[in-house]
């Protein structure tokens, strides 16, 4: 096989990898958001999620009760956001943020104090999901351009990974084509006439809330339990802010959304593989500066296009029933 073919597959396997919570997570927020809820909490519920899936995976032995306790600890603080910003009409930024805080420091806390790791989670042999090797993927290999795509790209991922792609025409069929997507749409836009239809608000927004929460917690039990072998502090690295990013990018849309998901992931698989390699007429590039490409691209893009996205007009704006 041909060395730049190879890498190329490479990295388009890592993009797939890299691009899953980022997937997960724009993904979760396209449906608070949808339903006027700002979720900047996005990256503390991923991480809660991490540190729960790792947690229950490393005491069971199983990755399927850490994934289900990622998934329920998510949707804990689903539910918080939801009692402070629907029901007391707090601050949707600063409820989130408070998360992500509080969660920061938990996660490690509680970490050291269950494990003696020093914040760390180290899992058990078993308790991940394994890679999943695909019918025909040995078979085909040998096949030209097809065969090493078919058993590079797409074979050979664990089972979230195919989740993440399967929700992606979900989700987007849900928002788009079912009267729940209908009605979630209309609470962001002009949840007064959603009301006076008979359609209780604050229920649609709980309800988007938790069902972003199911997709934070699948995208932190991915981190922690599939990627890789266990928690340790601050493991999400600002990814729920990429993907809040690139769901600003996808103008609320859950397509552009994936696809800008991916742009990020590719520049974050890219500058692995650009550390201490010379570049044609500028040499070697510094590490920092290398490490610092996913996250310059993505104030480079909302620099760009943020001014053109219109948000739902009800984002952030707490509903308040007239009496």
């Amino acid at each position: 096989m041909d060395g730049l073919w190879l890498q190329s597959l490479l990295l388009a396997d890592s993009t797939v990898r890299l691009a899953t919570p980022l997937v997960f997570c724009a993904l979760a927020g396209l449906l608070s958001e949808r339903a006027g809820i700002v979720n900047i909490a996005l990256e503390g519920k991923m991480l809660g999620g991490a540190f729960a899936a790792a947690s229950a995976a490393a005491v069971s032995g199983s990755a399927w009760v850490g994934l289900l306790a990622g998934i329920g600890f998510a949707c804990a603080l689903a539910l918080v956001l939801g009692f402070a910003t629907i029901t007391h009409r707090g601050e949707q930024v600063v409820s989130g943020v408070a998360i992500n805080i509080v969660v920061a420091g938990l996660g490690p806390t509680l970490a050291d104090a269950w494990f003696g790791q020093a914040g760390r989670i180290p899992l058990p042999g078993g308790a991940r999901f394994a890679p999943i090797d695909l019918p025909g993927a040995v078979e085909l290999a040998g096949v030209p351009v097809l065969g090493p795509f078919y058993a590079e790209v797409v074979s050979g991922h664990n089972l979230l990974v195919y989740l993440a792609v399967l929700a992606v025409p979900t989700i987007a069929w849900i928002v788009a084509k079912t009267r729940f997507g209908l009605r979630l749409r209309a609470v962001g836009e002009n949840p007064e006439a959603v009301d006076t239809a008979g359609v209780r608000v604050e229920g649609m927004r709980y309800r988007a809330l938790l069902l972003a929460g199911v997709l934070c917690g699948l995208a932190g039990a991915y981190l922690s339990i599939a990627q890789n072998a266990g928690f340790i502090r601050d493991m999400t690295a600002g990814k729920g802010f990429l993907a809040l990013a690139a769901l600003i990018f996808g103008k609320w849309r859950p397509v552009p959304a994936v696809l800008a998901c991916l742009l990020f992931a590719f520049a974050d698989a890219a500058q692995v593989r650009l550390q201490g390699t010379p570049l044609p007429l500028v040499g070697t590039v510094p590490t920092q500066a290398i490490q610092a490409l996913p996250y310059l691209l993505t104030i480079l893009l909302l620099a760009g296009f943020v001014g053109r996205a219109v948000a739902p007009r009800s984002l952030g704006r707490p509903y308040v029933k007239d009496r």
